[in-house]
């Protein structure tokens, strides 16, 4: 998430600095990071995971 917001403000700044390039490729960086989170957010709705008891050999 911090990672997400960092980008968010370095975009912001880029338009205002009018740097074309840094833009493309700061977004193409958000893309993936919001892809991750919504991974976690995803996995972390599952629940629990139950492995069962481990045996003796």
């Amino acid at each position: 998430m911090e990672i997400r917001d960092n980008l968010l403000a370095r975009i912001a700044e880029a338009e205002h600095e009018g740097w074309l390039g840094e833009i493309e490729g700061l977004q193409v960086s958000l893309a993936g990071a919001q892809s991750k989170v919504s991974q976690i957010d995803t996995t972390a709705n599952r629940g629990p995971v139950m492995l069962g008891m481990p045996t003796q050999r």
